[in-house]
């Protein structure tokens, strides 16, 4: 694979944003619109966060994840989530050498940078469980010895909406270990119409670099940029703004479970970074705005009778930012 030049000293945090802009811009050669969803990619790999990607099939998911692995110098790797999926294909098992008469651990896919967890709602909850682990721990235990994953390390989950036909539920724990939930939507008119350009034109989505990607950020820009978010400042004000709206989902009416302490210091997490990639080195109530649907919208479970009304997470937390009072 073709990685990016290491042979220089680590990279200024402005040459890290600068290459982390360029990322977004990398991606756009194949993935037409969707600018959402790659910023919270993004996002994503400076928070240390897991992404999870919702749509029907068709909308470019995979193709979404593939464009960012080629354009990361970074190791990746694709497990497709089916019904037979068994957990050791995904973290790997002991496997017995009758010439040495031991046995060894043969690593799974999980052992990389960045991985697609393809469809992960077709295969049953226990093989969805096994990815727990290595989501919250960034390890794997084998016969209760843990196997470290590498760094950098991050989760890119896609899967159909839950009405489609042989899919399952994630568990709740699992939910809460995305920092985001990213709808992917059908392209507008215009989107498409440039989708099918570019296709008529030669283009082949199962050959990226002949599209002319090419990887322009690695782990040491990541690294950069994630100890540049550290220095991020965030004021008291927008602390106590983002608890106040957590804490707001778990008094909504329509929400029988609302956000954990866990969905705010990611939210938190994601507004410094977000910060940061705009380029301010403080946190405002506009940043804890921009990315609060996508870190929250999966960690709300609303009461049956309002589902059945057509209420929906979205529909809760855009009344709760009109509503829940932003500091001057």
């Amino acid at each position: 694979m073709t990685t990016v030049d290491t042979n220089h000293d680590a990279p200024t945090a402005e040459q890290a944003q600068q290459a982390l802009l360029a990322l977004r811009a990398e991606i756009g050669k194949a993935v037409v619109g969707n600018d959402q969803a790659v910023l919270y990619l993004v996002l994503g790999l400076l928070c240390r966060g897991h992404v999870l990607l919702e749509g029907v099939p068709g909308v470019a998911k995979t193709l979404l994840v593939r464009a960012l692995a080629t354009a990361l110098a970074l190791e990746h790797s694709r497990i497709q989530f089916t019904p037979d999926l068994m957990p050791g294909d995904v973290t790997g098992s002991q496997i017995y050498d009758p010439h040495s008469a031991e046995f060894t651990f043969r690593r799974g896919p999980v052992f990389t940078n960045l991985l697609l967890a393809d469809e992960i709602n077709r295969t049953p909850p226990k093989t969805q469980s096994a990815l727990l682990e290595s989501m919250e721990e960034r390890q794997v235990s084998v016969d209760g010895v843990p196997q470290p994953l590498p760094d950098p390390f991050i989760v890119i989950a896609t899967q159909n909406p839950i009405e489609q036909e042989g899919t399952y539920p994630l568990p709740e724990a699992q939910l809460d270990r995305f920092l985001f939930k990213v709808d992917v939507q059908l392209p507008g008119r215009d989107d498409e119409f440039r989708i099918l350009q570019r296709h008529a034109a030669g283009f082949d989505p199962r050959d990226l670099t002949a599209a002319g990607l090419r990887p322009v950020a690695g782990p040491a820009h990541i690294a950069a940029a994630r100890q540049a978010i550290t220095q991020v400042a965030i004021s008291p004000e927008v602390l106590a703004y983002t608890v106040d709206l957590c804490r707001a989902t778990r008094t909504s009416p329509a929400v029988a479970h609302g956000a954990s302490t866990r969905g705010a210091t990611a939210l938190m997490a994601a507004s410094r970074a977000f910060a940061w990639l705009n380029g301010r080195g403080y946190v405002t109530p506009d940043d804890v705005k921009a990315v609060a649907v996508a870190v929250l919208r999966h960690r709300l479970h609303l009461r049956p009778e309002h589902e059945v009304e057509g209420v929906t997470a979205e529909g809760v937390l855009t009344s709760l930012l009109m509503s829940v009072p932003v500091p001057v």
